[in-house]
């Protein structure tokens, strides 16, 4: 071994970096005064092996953080760093405690043994991993008004019954058996908490100061991550209003990750809440069944053929259209501009528009005469949409196929009890439909109609598993290259999954969710129980989870009997106005379609409803412009792993071909076709971590910070965390190579 130090991180705590060579005292020294105040441990196995440990102590985070391992790896992996002051850090390397360290925790205690998690518990896990910083994609939200007295002592109680009977509320996620981990598990607590926040009433200033501040504390709620690997995919939010003539008031927000929970579960938990609130906060009866244990182990048991074979006919072909706005040439990042008072911030736009009343019952009868539901009025109005910003263009093909996702609540499945299980089953799927100008307008009814009903018996499926079908990427509001698809790396030949366009750009969601939280209506026992406390509760009202599509939309009827759409829109593709422009252009056909007469009228008479409007635009999306995964190597046979070779910043792009020749491992060597953030690095490795196999990342000295940024990130949202191997320098020599080997082989033998 030469004089080289390589150093190899475990992510997770306490920090432990293994250094791998002849300890170098002024690098070490250097990087000890980086990590304060943490308290490092050093351990001494041989002359060139030791294990420093960094230790923080309850409420103190040491400067830099997060990737605080990366860089000190950096740091120490670099000879040009040494201080040079002689004899200064002897001192601090005789001050360390040379003791043993503790073992590593491989499962939270209290926590019983995991399920694996469902295949779209893994993608809406793996679209939360990849978002971009500061996008807290699928967090949902239900609030409501409490009106008249709120004991706050029973309010906590009433929220721990729920927690000790509903399982979900006590599960959490973590890394699966197995040297790759296999994907994350779900484990459920035997004990925990729902937290419960108590915020008093303050004056709102201005007229209009009381929404706006609730829309804050809305925002507020949803800009806050949940620690997957902790249980309690629910939290709770309760703010006092200003007192009234009736007495006075509060109001309470329900948020929930979708990887646990769905709209409907919110309302069960609160249903469940609010009984409990009226039994003096006890809650009746044992644990829920089914639960969530029950639900992953039907899942498991399903038999994939039949699903396999009406997804191989009914997956959206390919050349689809898919968002129904024009193309915008242009840079792949449109600018966010500032919301408005009251509006979300972080890069998504919202826009609102309702039918009211009388056109909502007009709408209902003149679907109901051609044998289809309302929601598939809603789809028809957006396949006219999808195919007018298609058919526009240069050489249109007049009749074409359009894709969009539909959200299905999961609840059909034969499984006794599903309708009243708190748990992730609402599912975003695929529909597509051939749109001929020529054909009957009766005829794109039913069809819908008929494709959405046939979906409906795999509604189980993931948007993931039938995107491995097709070999799309991402449907229904999932970014994906396919559970089981392999690694999906590119080669020199194309790109990988990153490349690919997606099934589908737009999810349309008809929510039918009782506008009440008593599933009984009026007259349910519930009120009267609640009345007994002198409690009222107003209508719950949703605030839809970010699903990371271009575009999405909610339909669902409000107390008048109005139907209320509602948009949400990811700004680096669409504009808000060009996202409303969408919405009023849909709200527009929904008025405007019951007028005419299914016996002659043609779907070309529907789109004419359309002509002199104008049509929206939208970005290009950046899938051949993201970073690919490029393999340098093959693995020696399936399931040996992947080492993704993370490219230090401003390093060339060939800085690992000198290791793809001398490091002699089983492992796949992957790298990227050019310098990426950590979000892009995950964004590529989708296919390896949906895949659950083995693996490693490496990088030469000065990509620490960014592969342990990566590492750990992986690790928050339930999979293993990677170990991570640093080694030699960016200038593409064979020393360097030897380097990162020995770095790499060193994790290989940890590992195993």
């Amino acid at each position: 071994m030469d004089g080289t130090m390589t150093v190899v991180i475990a992510p997770g705590s306490p920090l432990a970096l293994d250094l791998l060579g002849p300890l170098d005292a002024p690098l070490l020294a250097n990087a000890l005064a980086m990590a304060a105040p943490c308290g490092p441990t050093l351990r001494r196995h041989t002359a060139t092996h030791h294990t420093l440990q960094l230790t923080c102590r309850p409420g103190e985070r040491p400067a830099g953080r997060p990737g605080l391992a990366g860089r000190l790896a950096d740091l120490l992996t670099d000879p040009a760093a040494a201080d040079g002051r002689p004899g200064w850090w002897s001192g601090v390397l005789a001050a360390l405690p040379q003791q043993p360290l503790p073992d590593r925790e491989e499962h939270p205690a209290g926590a019983a043994a995991g399920l694996p998690a469902s295949a779209r518990q893994r993608e809406v896990l793996l679209d939360a991993m990849t978002a971009a910083p500061g996008a807290q994609l699928h967090l949902g939200q239900l609030h409501l008004r409490w009106y008249g007295p709120l004991d706050r002592t029973r309010f906590d109680a009433a929220w721990q019954a729920v927690c000790d009977r509903e399982v979900v509320l006590r599960a959490a996620f973590a890394p699966g058996p197995g040297r790759g981990g296999s994907g994350p598990v779900v484990t459920v607590y035997e004990r925990a908490q729902v937290p419960v926040r108590h915020d008093p009433y303050e004056p709102a200033d201005g007229a209009s100061g009381g929404a706006a501040a609730w829309a804050a504390v809305l925002r507020a709620e949803r800009a806050q991550p949940f620690d997957l690997g902790r249980p309690g995919p629910l939290r709770v939010r309760r703010v006092d209003g200003e007192p009234g003539a009736n007495g006075p008031d509060a109001r309470i927000v329900l948020t929930y990750h979708q990887a646990l929970l769905d709209a409907p579960s919110a309302l069960l938990l609160l249903r469940s809440f609010l009984r409990a609130y009226a039994s003096d906060g006890r809650s009746a009866g044992g644990e829920r069944r089914p639960s969530l244990p029950d639900h992953l182990r039907w899942l498991a048991a399903r038999d994939p053929d039949p699903a396999r074979e009406f997804w191989d006919g009914a997956a959206p072909p390919a050349g689809a259209r898919t968002l129904p706005a024009a193309p915008e040439p242009g840079p792949h990042t449109a600018p966010v501009p500032a919301a408005a008072p009251g509006e979300d911030h972080g890069g998504y736009g919202h826009a609102v528009e309702r039918l009211n009343p009388t056109e909502a019952l007009r709408l209902r009868g003149w679907a109901g005469s051609c044998g289809v539901a309302e929601s598939t009025a809603l789809h028809a109005a957006w396949a006219l949409q999808l195919h007018r910003a298609a058919s526009l263009g240069p050489a249109a093909d007049p009749s074409l196929a359009v894709a969009f996702g539909v959200g299905v609540s999961g609840r059909g499945i034969a499984l006794e009890g599903a309708d009243r299980l708190p748990g992730p089953l609402a599912n975003p799927l695929p529909l597509s439909v051939d749109v001929d100008p020529a054909a009957p307008l009766a005829r794109l009814l039913t069809d819908l109609r008929d494709r959405a009903l046939g979906l409906a018996a795999y509604e189980w499926i993931s948007a993931g598993q039938i995107g491995e079908r097709t070999g799309g990427e991402r449907t229904g509001g999932e970014r994906t290259g396919g559970e089981g698809s392999g690694r999906g790396q590119a080669g020199e030949d194309g790109p990988g999954p990153s490349g690919r366009p997606p099934l589908t750009e737009s999810l349309i969601t008809f929510d039918r969710v009782a506008i009440r939280p008593a599933a009984g209506g009026v007259g349910d026992p519930l009120d009267g129980e609640l009345a007994e406390a002198d409690v009222r509760v107003g209508p719950p009202e949703s605030v839809e989870a970010y699903t990371g599509l271009p575009f999405a939309l909610t339909a669902r009827h409000d107390r008048a009997g109005g139907l209320v759409l509602t948009a949400d829109s990811d700004r680096t593709r669409l504009a808000d106005a060009d996202a409303a422009r969408i919405l009023a252009q849909t709200a527009l056909l929904l008025r405007e379609l019951p007028e005419a007469d299914l016996h002659r009228a043609t779907v070309a008479d529907a789109l004419a409803l359309l002509d002199g409007l104008p049509l929206p635009r939208a970005l290009d999306g950046p899938y051949g412009a993201a970073p690919r995964l490029v393999t340098l190597r093959a693995a020696a046979y399936p399931g040996a792993g992947t080492v993704l070779l993370v490219p230090p910043p401003d390093a060339p792009t060939d800085c690992y071909a000198a290791l793809a020749r001398a490091h002699r491992g089983l492992q796949a060597l992957v790298t990227l076709d050019a310098p990426a953030d950590a979000t892009a690095c995950l964004e590529a490795l989708r296919p390896v971590l949906a895949a659950g196999e083995p693996l490693l990342l490496g990088c030469f000295s000065g990509g620490g910070a960014l592969a342990y940024e990566v590492a750990e990130r992986i690790g928050a949202h339930g999979w293993r965390a990677p170990l991570v191997s640093i080694g030699g320098t960016a200038d593409g020599g064979p020393a360097s190579a030897r380097d990162l080997s020995r770095a790499l082989w060193a994790a290989t033998r940890q590992e195993s």
